[in-house]
């Protein structure tokens, strides 16, 4: 067998093959693209017995995705891809000096899966449609992250100049589109407390709310209020920065609502999709971000614990001697904990079992956000047993424990 250790870069790889001694029989530095890769296969052919197979390269690499990683997989080499961290560990083990560069990073990976190998994850390739999905839901996330830090931003200057703006819109949301209009018309103190009835009544249906009269009258009583303000000046300079944020905010928001679109469509026409959607607490959105993370590679995870590893809604246990203690994993990937978390918070509304479950949980004096997370674990092994099995989501299966106390 050959072990192959790959540290990339954005434009190259630094390559290194040893073999089972664990002897450097080539290194390399290669081009990212497909020249690289056509030099990869040379470099492997060079020391691979003519009757070996692809299957007897072993591929150690610090990501488990992307197109080099899926060329890879094609080609039909084993590829493992690793944590960056677990990797800073092993070179500890074989260089104690601290000394760090490319190709000794290429050699450590090399020896990592040649003596660790049993102890890594094999990358599975995701259908398609798993990646599709996983590129639109990524990006709507991202969105949405981008949208609050960019509201934050939008708070933190009204308050330095306009704090009365804050409590006047705070009943509408300040990324709402009655909110955003009413500010690119009147950024500044002196301009909102111009604004007429007429001006907030027409932003105010057109953002479908109601009880128009209502609010539009105190929301001009509102913008009128004395408060303290800045010099004239300054209330010029923020409203620039304001209007500028405003115009962010009402792009970032347009885009969110197209991209959504696309994450419903690439999510229904996964085969899967009816399995997620039965799920407690998932809808679309959650469904497409829950399957995007977790993937569809069949035998990516032998059994629900690994799966439940994977997500981190897995304690971990640390113990010594006498002394105990179970900590919730603080390393994992966090758009997929945010996705179960937020199942969770809805499950535990909609499902009687989920519900159950968790005031269960907090009779026990555990806190809500403990609670859901142990509930996101449990409701993490149902979806496991429901994707192995084919089957949709049934309450009296998944909580047979406690099914009859919850009948009666």
């Amino acid at each position: 067998m050959l072990f192959v250790g790959d540290d990339w870069a954005e434009d190259h790889h630094d390559v290194e093959v040893q073999d089972e001694h664990g002897r450097a029989v080539r290194t390399a530095r290669l081009p990212e693209g497909m020249d690289g890769m056509a030099r990869f296969h040379e470099l492997v052919a060079m020391v691979l017995p003519a009757e070996a197979e692809p299957a007897d390269v072993l591929v150690c690499i610090e990501t488990d995705r992307g197109p080099w990683v899926r060329a890879l997989v094609a080609a039909g080499y084993w590829v493992f891809g690793v944590n960056p961290k677990l990797a800073a560990r092993h070179r500890e083990l074989v260089s104690l000096s601290g000394a760090k560069s490319d190709k000794a990073d290429a050699h450590t990976l090399a020896d990592m899966v040649r003596t660790r190998r049993h102890q890594l994850r094999q990358v599975a390739a995701d259908s398609g449609e798993a990646e599709a999905v996983k590129v639109v839901a990524r990006a709507h996330q991202t969105l949405i992250w981008e949208r609050t830090r960019h509201m934050l931003r939008l708070r933190a200057a009204l308050r330095d100049y306009f704090p009365a703006a804050l409590e006047a819109f705070k009943p509408l949301g300040l990324t709402s589109a009655d909110t955003l209009e009413l500010l690119v018309k009147a950024p500044d103190p002196s301009a909102a407390a111009r604004l007429s009835l007429g001006q907030i009544r027409g932003a105010l249906k057109r953002a479908r709310r109601r009880d128009v009269e209502g609010k539009a009258m105190a929301l001009q009583q509102a913008l009128r209020t004395p408060h303290l303000g800045q010099a004239e000046i300054v209330n010029v300079a923020y409203a620039a920065t304001v209007r500028a944020t405003v115009a962010v905010l009402q792009t970032l928001t347009e885009q969110i609502k197209t991209l959504e679109g696309q994450v419903e469509a690439h999510f229904g026409r996964h085969p899967d999709a009816e399995v997620y959607l039965s799920q407690p607490g998932l809808g679309p959105i959650l469904g497409a971000r829950v399957l995007a993370e977790f993937g569809d590679a069949h035998g990516r995870y032998a059994d629900a614990k690994a799966r439940k590893n994977y997500a981190g809604t897995s304690p971990i246990t640390r113990q010594s001697g006498k002394s105990k203690a179970v900590h919730a994993r603080f390393v994992h990937n966090d758009r997929l904990v945010d996705a179960l978390h937020m199942q969770a918070g809805a499950a535990i509304m909609h499902d009687t079992g989920a519900r159950a479950y968790y005031d269960e949980l907090r009779a026990r004096e555990i806190g809500h956000n403990a609670a859901l997370r142990q509930l996101g674990n449990r409701l993490v092994g149902i979806l496991h047993g429901c994707l192995k099995t084919g089957t949709h989501y049934n309450q009296a299966t998944a909580w047979s424990h406690r099914y009859q106390h919850l009948a009666a």
